[in-house]
Formats: C-alpha cells, structure tokens, sequence
C-alpha cells in the first residue's frame, strides 16, 4: 500500500485508555509517512491537554464536559451546564474542522470525540472509529451508524455496531511492550532496584490510580504482609493517592514494620520493564492495560473498576478469563482476597504459564500499523 500524505484529526481523551491508543494511532501514521499532519482535539482540562503535546502533537480543547454519574450539588450544576457546553464545543468542533480541512477524522472515544466526529460527519468528512472495549462506549455508539469504518478490539462488537463496518484490529499500544526476554528482566530488576532472588509483583492503578487496590495493599500490609516473605512488590498508586501511601508506609514504620520490599510509587515511566520483571501483575482491567498485558504474556490478575460507564472493564477482564486467560477478583472482594489470590498464583509456576500461554495468544501486537492501513482505505475508496 502507498502510505500518500494526509491530513488527520484524531479526537477523544479523557483517560490514558483512549489517549494512549490515540498517541499510538498517530505514531504509526507519522511511520507510513512522517509528512503526514495530525491535529488532536481533546476535553479543556483533562490530561490530553498534557499527554499530547508532551508527545509532539498540537492540540485544541473544547469546552465538552461529561454527565457525572454521582449525585450531588457540584454535579447537579455541573450536569445543567452540560447543554450549553455541548452546543459550544459544536460550534468549535466546526470551526477547526473548516479551519485544519483533514481529510478524515478519527475518534478513539470520550465524550471529547462526540462533537468533533458529528461535526465531521454532517460536513462529509469520512470517520474511523476505534473503541478500545468489549462493550461499547455511548459515544461511539451514537456516531457508529455513518462512520466509514469501526475499528475493534474484542469479538461479538456487531451488537452495538453495523457488521460491514467492523475491523478486528485490537488495539494500538507502545511498541516495546513484548514478551520480556532474559535480558528485559534483569535489566527491570535492576531499573527498580529490586532483588534477583525474590519473586515480583506489580500492582497498576490505571493512569488515575486506584482507591481499592491501594486499601488492599494497605490492608494486607497491616496485617503483618502475610504470605509474603519471599516477595517484592512494585506498587503504582497514582499521584491522586500518593501522599497518603507515602503517610501509610511513615506510620507502618514507625510501628517496626519492615516494609524494604515494597516499592511504592505514583507513575512507572518504563512500563516495558515494569511488565517484564513481574512474575505476577495485579490491575484495573482498563482496554488498553489489557491489550499490553496480552502483548506483553504476563500471569493477571484484575480487579474491574465498577465506577466506569457500562461496566466497561467488567466486560474487558471477563473476554479473557472466559478463555482462561487472566483471573479475577471483584472489587468488593479485594481488600479481603487480593493479595492471597496473588500470593497462591505467584507460588503456583504451572498456572502461570498456563496464563501465559493463554493471555499471550490474544495478543494482537500491529494495531496501530492495521488502524493505519484501514484509514487509508476508507480514503481509497
């Protein structure tokens, strides 16, 4: 295929689970042909604002905001103010498509992707959609009817999307995140200063952090860390939450609580390290930590996030535990069973590599270069 230049608008946002795959997708444009320009539009004030131009876009804010799912005052008004942002954000998303001219336009999801994409759609501008779940996000829901092409990550998605615009291309990821070879694990280990002869877990709250998975780890701290005497723990609990675990682990301490192999930190920069010296992986079941953690072949266990719309990440852990894949422990149940769960899997070496096996085998590791390919064919014809 001749990868032509083009011009492209790729629009969603609000986690790192559409902005990362977003990234990705532009990343593998630049590839097929570096003279190719791509605009990001994004939410005002949410971490695309940030992640993008961080990693070499332009980006253009709207003034978008989404409905809160919890009740009460400061939401109450939030919710009314939802109307007049969105007829603002309409006028905007218009405004830059006559301005930028892109030849499609792209959305990864995120309410931040509504108006853009129905906004190209009404002007004749072709549209790919990416959805990173194995259950539809509302926004792509409402604007999969006259996109050009859905690109997927998860079988059985023709119940929420017409079936001749369907494209399994998993979902796009950074590309060094492999299977860990002999070298990628000492040089993990020795990245996060950790000891060789011990064994590892590592525990991702997802971009945001995550409040169970910290009280779990809290939890099983305070009871002495039970089960855990040859293990090291490398623990991600996100900036949000991070002067609190720092205040947690001083007062542990302070109590004569030995606490040396725990690791505690509010952002791993080198996730390609990080999944290849663990033996086990504890974690949200985000789309896009899923797809790593199939590309990448580790032993997982996740803990669904029950505070994300349609209970995506339900959906996202349940595709792979159905294939024996990953296992799973409810959110309700992890302060309780997390730990133990992790402690009898990681002394377990026959499950593990049964996961492994399994896990590594729906890996789709070209998504990006796919996504890619697919855009250019919707243009072609």
């Amino acid at each position: 295929m001749e990868y032509r230049k083009l011009r492209v608008i790729i629009s969603g946002g609000g986690t790192g689970g559409h902005i990362f795959p977003a990234i990705s997708i532009a990343n593998a444009l630049k590839e097929a042909n570096p003279e190719t320009e791509i605009l990001f539009v994004g939410a005002d004030g949410k971490m695309e604002m940030e992640k993008v131009p961080a990693a070499g876009y332009k980006i253009v804010g709207l003034p978008i905001v989404g409905l809160q799912r919890q009740l009460n005052l400061h939401n109450i008004i939030n919710d009314l103010k939802v109307p007049f942002k969105l007829l603002a954000s309409s006028r905007k998303a218009k405004k830059v498509l006559k301005e930028f001219k892109p030849e499609i336009a792209v959305g990864v999801g995120g309410y931040a992707s509504g108006p853009l994409l129905k906004a190209a759609q009404k002007l004749g501008i072709p549209t790919l959609l990416q959805e990173q779940n194995g259950f539809a996000g509302l926004t792509n829901k409402l604007l999969g009817g006259k996109a050009d092409c859905i690109c997927v990550a998860y079988e059985g998605m023709e119940r929420f999307f017409p079936k001749d615009k369907i494209v399994m291309t998993g979902n796009p990821i950074r590309s060094d995140i492999v299977p860990a070879t002999v070298q990628m694990v000492h040089d993990g280990i020795e990245y996060y200063r950790l000891n060789p002869g011990m064994d590892h877990i590592l525990i991702l709250g997802g971009s945001l952090g995550s409040g169970t998975l910290n009280n779990a780890m809290k939890a099983w701290i305070e009871a002495g860390c039970p089960g855990g005497e040859n293990t090291e723990v490398l623990w991600q609990c996100g900036k949000y939450y991070k002067a609190g675990v720092d205040a947690f682990m001083e007062e542990m301490k302070a109590k004569g609580m030995n606490l040396e192999n725990i690791h505690h930190t509010d952002f791993i920069g080198r996730m390609d390290l990080a999944y290849a010296m663990a033996d086990v992986v504890i974690s949200r079941s985000g789309a896009s930590t899923v797809s790593e953690l199939c590309a990448a072949g580790k032993a997982s266990i996740f803990v669904p996030s029950p505070n994300v719309a349609e209970d995506h990440q339900t959906h996202n852990a349940m595709a792979l535990v159905r294939k024996d894949a990953a296992l799973i422990v409810k959110d309700a149940d992890a302060v309780k069973d997390l730990m133990p769960t992790a402690l009898a899997l990681i002394k377990d070496e026959e499950r593990i590599q049964t996961l492994e096996k399994n896990i590594s085998a729906l890996a789709l590791t070209d998504a990006g270069r796919t996504i890619v390919d697919e855009i250019y064919k919707v243009l072609d014809r």
